[in-house]
């Protein structure tokens, strides 16, 4: 079994492989050889035919793990097709079989079970999405999120219909970055986007209708503005802060988070005047050229994401990074340098190790990325970042604030 790491092929240790979580999926990569190693030397052999049946042909398979799991290594394989198509937007992880099950590279990177599909019984959540659909007939933003739960499987809008954790609060139709691995827009000739956007900007009391009864009864509550299903929520700013008022009008209880690319300090500072207590922000670098190449931002750049953090920890308020793991660039000498310099002087209290939903070669070809060196691997940056700064948490959620 290999591992693709930054567009090099690597041996995994037995360290680096777990069984694949329950609830992952399986994909077959067409166009694309797989790739493994010589058990004796150890070196990345192409597997062209099926060895248990000459002159059959073979193709590149990858798991796309569950919530909660952070990839090591991306699967392994050469493209060989030049027709092959662009993979879709998901997380591609090597996996193997050994003794009768699967296995993949990657570590629980949460020991949260939020998302757990052992958590989700698909019987009570048709039947607790339609009771509320049914009682939230008018409200745009309830029967946004049915759709999510129904037809998507979105796990924060399945939980919301079950009334317990996070919930999700998305509001913009808009965005101010045009990020390559978008997942709810995408140009005409590229992969499809994994899920609608949301179309309308719901108002105020719409919102607070969702997040009241939420933060009101729900266990370790959360509502969350900013979702896979929209674009940038800083650009309803003014709805969100309305929203907010007349949330903490209502109730104290529960966490007010924020997911966001940070690109309007102004408007984060006017959320922390209004109430908002947690805000990550997405990164996928801490280096301006490669966050600019992925976000392609219209009229932001990575200081602004930076100056957002400073308002929040000046507020006394949670920062997380939600930063897209991608093993080779994350763990490159270049990167880890960058971040841990962002995490040494703007002190965010959280990493999010999320796992990059995109075709790893066009990710590297976006970037741009020729690294000179071996990566320092996924275990080994992991371990140097807790070691140098032990007061950080290292997570996947958004963690309920007491």
């Amino acid at each position: 079994m290999a591992g693709m790491s930054g567009g090099q092929f690597f041996q995994p240790s037995i360290d680096d492989l777990i069984p694949l979580p329950e609830g992952s999926e399986l994909f077959v990569l067409p166009g694309r050889l797989p790739v493994g190693c010589d058990p004796e030397s150890g070196e990345p052999l192409l597997l062209e035919e099926d060895p248990y049946q000459a002159g059959a042909a073979v193709q590149a398979v990858a798991a796309f793990m569950s919530p909660a799991y952070t990839a090591i290594f991306n699967s392994a394989y050469q493209t060989r097709d030049r027709h092959a198509p662009r993979l879709p937007l998901f997380a591609y992880t090597s996996v193997g079989w050994h003794q009768g099950r699967f296995w993949v590279t990657a570590f629980r990177s949460d020991p949260d079970k939020r998302q757990d599909s052992c958590q989700f019984d698909q019987k009570e959540i048709i039947q607790k999405t339609g009771t509320k659909l049914n009682k939230y007939s008018n409200n745009r933003l309830v029967q946004h999120l049915g759709k999510c739960c129904l037809t998507y499987g979105c796990p924060a809008a399945r939980n919301y219909f079950l009334g317990r954790w996070e919930a999700p609060l998305p509001t913009s139709p808009i965005c101010n970055a045009r990020c390559v691995g978008c997942i709810s827009l995408q140009p005409a000739g590229s992969c499809s986007a994994t899920q609608d956007r949301i179309r309308f900007v719901p108002t105020a009391e719409e919102i607070a209708e969702v997040a009241i009864a939420h933060l009101q009864t729900a266990e370790h509550a959360i509502v969350s503005f900013g979702q896979g299903c929209e674009g940038e929520p800083l650009l309803q700013a003014q709805v969100i802060e309305e929203a907010i008022l007349l949330i903490r009008r209502k109730t104290e209880r529960g966490t007010i988070n924020l997911n966001s690319n940070a690109s309007l300090p102004l408007a984060v500072e006017r959320l922390v005047r209004a109430g908002l207590n947690s805000l990550r922000v997405s990164l996928n670098s801490a280096q301006e050229s490669l966050h600019s190449r992925y976000y392609r931002p219209v009229g932001f750049t990575l200081a602004d994401a930076k100056e957002s953090i400073r308002i929040m920890k000046e507020a006394d308020r949670f920062v997380s990074l939600n930063y897209f793991i991608q093993p080779g660039v994350t763990d490159s000498r270049e990167e880890f340098e960058a971040l841990t310099a962002l995490v040494e002087k703007y002190r965010p209290d959280l990493i999010q190790l999320r796992n990059l939903n995109m075709d790893p070669e066009w990710y590297l070809q976006t970037l741009d990325f020729h690294s000179t060196e071996s990566p320092m691997g996924m275990r080994t940056w992991l371990r140097i970042l807790q070691k140098r700064f032990p007061t950080l948490r290292l997570g996947y959620f958004n963690p309920f604030l007491s």
